[in-house]
C-alpha cells in the first residue's frame, strides 16, 4: 500500500515538473532588436533588424559580414506583412527582445494607432522599447545604417537615447504602455523623438561606414515630435525640447550657455531639477502655475568674472533663470500654436477641478488655446568648479 502512495505520488510531481509546454529553442528563432514601419501606397512597409548571433559573439564576429540583418515585407497589415517574412527569413521572428520601435515620419502624420495594436496585443512581445520618429527619412533606412561602438544599431539607438536624455535633455524616452496612455488620455498629448540620418543613407549601408574614426554617417537624435491624438502635426527644436523636458519634470541634467555681465560665454551644468505643476480653476477659467526648482554648477568660463563676491553668484542665477523662463514660455506657445496639450495640463486641470474638467473634457482643445500660463523658477548655483576665478582674469591684455 505504502508503495502504491508513493508511485502515485511521484507521478503526480512528474505531472507538475515537465518542461514548458511553449518553450522555443535559440536556434529556431530570429531575435529581432528593431522594427520599423513606413507606409507604401495603401499598404505597411514593415522591416525587422535581426541580430546575427556568430557576428556580435566576443570570440568570433571577424567574418566582415554585418552584425545584423534587415528583412523587409508589405502587407495590408503589419501582421500579414511580418508572417509573409518567413518566406525569406531562414528561422521565425521573435520580438520579446524588441529594443526599438521606429516609424516614419509619413505614417506619423497620417496616423499611429492602427500600427501601434498588434505590438500592444501580441502577448509574446514587451511593452519596455522605445518609440521614436524617423526624421526626414524612411524608417527601413534608418535601420540599414550600421553604427560604431555598438555592433546591434538598435542597442546603439536605444542607449544614446537613454544617455541623452539623461545628460542632454532634448530627447524623450518613451514606452509603448506610455504612449497608448497618452493617446487615449485626453487631458495629455503624445510627444516622441525624432531620430535623423546624419549623412548619406547609402554610405552608411555599407561595412566602411566603420572603418574610419570618423564615421561618414551617423544615426542622430534631432529634435521632439508633438501629436494631435495619434497624428504628427510638428516638431520642437532644441531649445524647445529642453522646456517641453523641463515643463514635464524629465529633465535631469543639461548645459545652460548665458552671456556674461561683461561679454563672452558661460557654460552652466543643471545638475538636479525639480518642477510642479498645479492647475486651479479661477473664475471659471482655467490656470496652469508652473514651479521649477534648479540646481547647477559653473562648467566653463569664456569671460572675465570674479567668483569671488556673492553678487556675481547671485547675478549669475538670475540670468540662468531667465533663459529657462524663456525656453518654458517659447514651448508653450509652440504647443498653442500646434494646439497640442503635450505637457499634461489637462491632468493637472482634471487634479484640481474633476467636476470643471467633466464640462470642458470634450473641447479640452478650445480651453488650452487660451490657457494662462505662469512660471517660477528657482536657480541655486552651488558649486563653481576646482578653481575660482579663471585664468582668463590673469591674462595680459
Amino acid at each position: 500500500m505504502r508503495n502504491m502512495l508513493l508511485i502515485i505520488c511521484i507521478c503526480a510531481v512528474m505531472v507538475f515538473t515537465t518542461g514548458c509546454w511553449n518553450r522555443r529553442e535559440l536556434n529556431d528563432l530570429a531575435i529581432v532588436a528593431a522594427i520599423g514601419i513606413d507606409k507604401q501606397g495603401e499598404k505597411y512597409l514593415v522591416s525587422v533588424q535581426v541580430v546575427d548571433p556568430a557576428e556580435v559573439s566576443a570570440n568570433k564576429g571577424t567574418s566582415g559580414s554585418s552584425p545584423v540583418t534587415t528583412y523587409h515585407e508589405t502587407g495590408d497589415t503589419i501582421f500579414e506583412a511580418i508572417r509573409k517574412m518567413t518566406t525569406v527569413t531562414p528561422r521565425k521572428l521573435y520580438f520579446a527582445h524588441l529594443r526599438m520601435f521606429i516609424i516614419s515620419e509619413e505614417l506619423a502624420k497620417e496616423g499611429i494607432a492602427e500600427a501601434l495594436d498588434l505590438f500592444s496585443r501580441d502577448p509574446e512581445a514587451r511593452t519596455d522599447f522605445y518609440l521614436v520618429i524617423a526624421k526626414d527619412a524612411r524608417a527601413i533606412e534608418v535601420l540599414d545604417i550600421l553604427t560604431p561602438m555598438e555592433k546591434i544599431p538598435a542597442s546603439k539607438m536605444f542607449s544614446s537615447l537613454e544617455v541623452s536624455e539623461k545628460a542632454w535633455a532634448p530627447t524623450v524616452s518613451v514606452h509603448m504602455d506610455q504612449l497608448i496612455t497618452d493617446i487615449v488620455n485626453k487631458g495629455k498629448e503624445v510627444a516622441l523623438t525624432g531620430i535623423q540620418i546624419d549623412g548619406s543613407s547609402k554610405a552608411g549601408t555599407s561595412r566602411k561606414n566603420l572603418e574610419k574614426p570618423d564615421t561618414p554617417v551617423n544615426l542622430k537624435y534631432q529634435g521632439v515630435a508633438v501629436f494631435k491624438g495619434d497624428k504628427l502635426v510638428g516638431w520642437l527644436n532644441e531649445n524647445e525640447s529642453k522646456g517641453y523636458s523641463n515643463i514635464t519634470d524629465k529633465l535631469k541634467s543639461t548645459i545652460v550657455e548665458i552671456k556674461c555681465p561683461n561679454g563672452g560665454l558661460l557654460g552652466v551644468e543643471v545638475i538636479r531639477s525639480k518642477t510642479n505643476v498645479k492647475g486651479k480653476v479661477k473664475g471659471g477659467k482655467p490656470e496652469i502655475e508652473v514651479f521649477m526648482r534648479t540646481e547647477a554648477n559653473v562648467g566653463e568660463v569664456e569671460c572675465k568674472i570674479d567668483f569671488s563676491k556673492v553678487e556675481t553668484i547671485k547675478e549669475l542665477e538670475k540670468i540662468v533663470e531667465g533663459v529657462i523662463i524663456k525656453n518654458t514660455e517659447r514651448t508653450f506657445l509652440k504647443a498653442k500654436k500646434l494646439n497640442s496639450d503635450i505637457f499634461g495640463f489637462g491632468e493637472a486641470i482634471h487634479r484640481a477641478d474633476p467636476k470643471y474638467w467633466a464640462k470642458v473634457e470634450e473641447n479640452w482643445d478650445e480651453h488650452f488655446l487660451d490657457l494662462p500660463m505662469k512660471v517660477t523658477v528657482d536657480v541655486r548655483i552651488r558649486r563653481i568648479g576646482t578653481v575660482g576665478n579663471s585664468f582668463l582674469n590673469e591674462m595680459k591684455e
